[in-house]
């Protein structure tokens, strides 16, 4: 990580910044990235809007998307200095992942979020956008950047959406023509006057596939999500008791949602990765609801270390487990592995095994 600097301290002999931003596109692409863009920092709308969702609650209980408010929107006071966004994407979907369809449609399966089923994104991308960097350091000396995904407030699909490598679709994640929307996004916050890429229009038109098959009424209007009542939010972000209203819309998706992606016309130009790293690990992919219900908190941080799902914890893994077998079919295997957990030592996971051994009876 470099410290910005400001143009002032920059040298007399500048470099050709075309060739330079033409430059980083190629060495990006070399890296493992399908696209990269340029942004400038102004995110005005984007801000009135950040603060118009936080008004209204829709953050739930994601409080530190209300504590850094404006600098989510403001990316020179995240970082001194920074005068563009220099933004990437990255094929995440598994080439060998059984069909999310097929999945979704046993209830006895554990349905995993596609990004989710191999290694950790943020450290793979972070460490792309690193080399990246370097490479630009390299060509130049040394310019002042910050590496970002995922891992602060950063408004990556406005900024991705200002660069132009996409649009923001209706269920509020990027979408492009040419490769739908399974990837995922990381920035270079940088001093650099780099010319920016033009954004492109949105080709949505008058679909509204992903807010007609949300499970939960999450997308409430085009480009509104309330996330309180988000499958990704609810099974993920959210550390509490999952409300009771919502846990038989759920089903059995025990981390994250893909609906919105699954139903959207332009994932049908979707590329899959071939990214190593983002290949399915311990069968995530067609897991038993039953079997993954079985593991213990050892085996649960053993097996899916490197992983994302990792983040929320065995507590919050074994609560979205058991919300998954209240909505399985009744069987006897599933009835035995909700009664092996009746103890659980947390209250949080005893709450949703009794509410999912009430629907047995």
């Amino acid at each position: 990580m470099a410290t910005p600097r400001t143009r002032q301290d920059a040298t007399s002999d500048e470099p050709d910044w075309p060739t330079l931003a033409a430059d980083i596109g190629r060495w990006g692409k070399a890296l493992g990235f399908q696209e990269i863009g340029i942004a400038g920092t102004n995110l005005d709308v984007e801000e009135r809007r950040l603060l118009d969702w936080l008004a209204a609650g829709r953050h739930g209980a994601m409080d530190y998307m209300a504590r850094h408010r404006t600098t989510r929107a403001r990316p020179g006071e995240l970082v001194p200095g920074t005068l563009r966004v220099i933004t990437a994407r990255m094929n995440y979907r598994p080439l060998a992942a059984r069909a999310s369809e097929d999945v979704l449609g046993e209830p006895t399966k554990a349905f995993i979020a596609r990004y989710a089923l191999g290694r950790d994104y943020h450290k793979v991308l972070r460490g792309r956008l690193q080399r990246l960097a370097e490479r630009i350091a390299a060509t130049i000396g040394d310019f002042g950047y910050r590496v970002f995904t995922d891992s602060a407030p950063v408004l990556e699909v406005a900024l991705a959406a200002k660069s132009g490598i996409g649009w923001q679709g209706k269920h509020t994640l990027l979408l492009t023509r040419d490769a739908g929307s399974w990837f995922f996004l990381g920035e270079i916050y940088t001093d650099l006057p780099l010319p920016v890429t033009p954004p492109q229009p949105s080709h949505c038109g008058s679909c509204r596939a992903c807010i007609d098959i949300c499970p939960t009424g999450a997308i409430v209007a085009p480009y509104e999500l309330d996330a309180r009542r988000c499958i990704s939010y609810l099974t993920i972000e959210l550390s509490g008791s999952i409300p009771e209203e919502l846990r038989p819309l759920i089903g059995n998706r025990v981390y994250g949602c893909d609906d919105c992606q699954l139903c959207c016309p332009w994932n049908r130009f979707a590329q899959d990765a071939d990214e190593p790293d983002f290949a399915v690990r311990n069968g995530l992919d067609d897991a038993d609801l039953v079997a993954l219900f079985a593991w213990t908190e050892a085996e649960f941080t053993a097996r899916l270390a490197g992983s994302a799902i990792r983040r929320i914890g065995f507590e919050r893994w074994s609560r979205n487990l058991a919300v998954g077998l209240g909505n399985a079919p009744s069987h006897p295997d599933v009835i035995a592995a909700l009664e092996a957990r009746a103890d659980d030592p947390s209250a949080l996971v005893r709450e949703h095994v009794a509410w999912a051994l009430a629907r047995r009876r």
